[in-house]
């Protein structure tokens, strides 16, 4: 179903990622006392009552150069606007209608839609003098409200209702779901959000040269030969120690929120630069979470005249990443485009890999031949015996071994099954999970 289109805009720190997650009834977006802390527009279904729309939180607006970060900060709210069925312009009650409000609503007026204007801050009948102030602006009546107490949702579900056009029953693809949900993540400046605009083929997510720009996970729906795709953008992810800013705290749990409720992850690493330690720790992350994983070389373009590079880059990912054998280690560029499609085979592959079943029978014929070609130690004596085995589960792939005194088994030993039904099922850079259970002995005295 096409939902109609609210975006929320206004001056920093009026309280607009609050009034978003309220209406998506979640906390999707950041939120902090300090102005500025959203950047990018963020996307979520929000609802009240009967009325569902799809909403967009947007970035402060506040007069810039068009070059600086600022400038690019706004050109995004302005192409939300732009985009929008209605829009949701927010004061901060309390302090009433400041000077910067005025340019502002002007632009809103100017693009043509519908606009509702939210007196926030107005909890417990605080503020009224600002709401009243706020009929200076010339967009209607305010609504007082509390996105932090959910006060005035009721006024404002009868505005929406009066604006928004019916949603279109048409557009459904028949397809179910939501699509295959795809997080991209990396260090600071890998280049994850120019990936992701080149790939939608739109400027919808912020970009320049400063580190960091990126601070909320910010979900976009796109479409790859025919499949629906869920991308994820995500925050660049440092070490903690390196981490001082709250803000910064906040926006790397919420990276690694994504990587949680991901299919597939995409480990951007720059290149000119790579398999550096926090790379590592990036990759370790989201095989510990189970997820599917690509790794993409961003930037390829600035080192692709090195003979043999991506033959050795891949020889060091083999011995670096033993836990992630076989992954997908895909050159490309996403200032120019290149290799995307590639990368996105890749994806696809690897969300097929991590959904494998294999039968019960294949297993154990595997695992016969694997234990007599390596048989597994003795212990105190007596040698560990290993009986059957099971898939228990995919996504990712989870085998349990049955045997006596398999708490004994050497790591060494698991770690050879592991790639042995890495190589014999076709699992490459799969994170596998195996389950050691032993059967109690009827016999054992206790």
């Amino acid at each position: 179903m096409d939902l109609p289109t609210v975006a929320i805009v206004g001056r920093p720190n009026v309280g607009k990622s609050t009034l978003f997650n309220r209406l998506v009834g979640r906390k999707l977006a950041l939120v902090d006392d300090r102005p500025g802390v959203t950047r990018d527009r963020r996307e979520g279904e929000g609802f009240i009552g009967d009325v569902a729309f799809r909403v967009i939180d947007t970035a402060g607006l506040e007069e810039a150069d068009a070059d600086s970060l600022l400038g690019r900060m706004r050109a995004q709210t302005e192409a939300a606007i732009l985009e929008a069925d209605a829009v949701l312009f927010v004061i901060d009650a309390r302090a009433g209608v400041l000077p910067s409000d005025r340019p502002f609503a002007e632009l809103v007026r100017r693009a043509g839609c519908p606009v509702i204007l939210i007196a926030n801050k107005a909890e417990g009948g605080a503020g009224m003098a600002g709401a009243y102030d706020a009929f200076s602006l010339g967009l209607g009546d305010p609504i007082p409200f509390s996105a932090e107490h959910g006060e005035g949702l009721g006024s404002l579900q009868d505005a929406l209702r009066e604006v928004l056009p019916e949603p279109d029953e048409e557009d459904e693809d028949g397809e179910g779901g939501k699509g295959l949900r795809v997080a991209i993540v990396g260090r600071p400046n890998a280049g994850k959000s120019t990936l992701i605009n080149r790939m939608i083929g739109e400027d919808r997510l912020l970009v320049g040269p400063e580190a960091g720009i990126t601070r909320d996970s910010i979900s976009l729906d796109w479409e790859w030969r025919g499949r629906r795709i869920k991308l994820h953008d995500t925050a660049g992810m440092r070490r903690r120690a390196r981490i001082d800013d709250k803000l910064e705290k906040l926006a790397v749990s919420d990276g690694l929120r994504a990587v949680r409720f991901a299919e597939v992850v995409v480990v951007l690493l720059d290149a000119t630069i790579p398999f550096e330690k926090q790379d590592l720790t990036i990759v370790d992350l989201v095989e510990s979470e189970g997820r599917a994983l690509v790794i993409g070389l961003n930037k390829w373009d600035l080192v692709a005249d090195q003979p043999g590079l991506l033959k050795t880059l891949r020889e060091d990912c083999t011995r670096l990443l033993p836990q992630v054998r076989g992954v997908s280690v895909v050159p490309l560029s996403g200032l120019a485009g290149d290799g995307i499609d590639k990368l996105m085979q890749a994806v696809v592959d690897a969300s097929e890999v991590w959904s494998r079943r294999v039968s019960t029978a294949r297993i154990n014929a595997w695992l016969t031949e694997a234990t007599q070609r390596n048989p597994p130690p003795a212990v105190s004596g007596r040698r560990i015996k290993i009986r059957y085995a099971t898939q228990v589960k995919s996504r990712p792939p989870h085998f349990a071994l049955f045997g006596n005194q398999l708490d004994a088994l050497p790591k060494s030993y698991t770690r050879y099954l592991v790639n042995g039904l890495r190589e014999a099922f076709d699992l490459p850079g799969a994170p596998i999970r195996l389950s050691l259970r032993t059967t109690k002995n009827p016999f054992e005295k206790g």
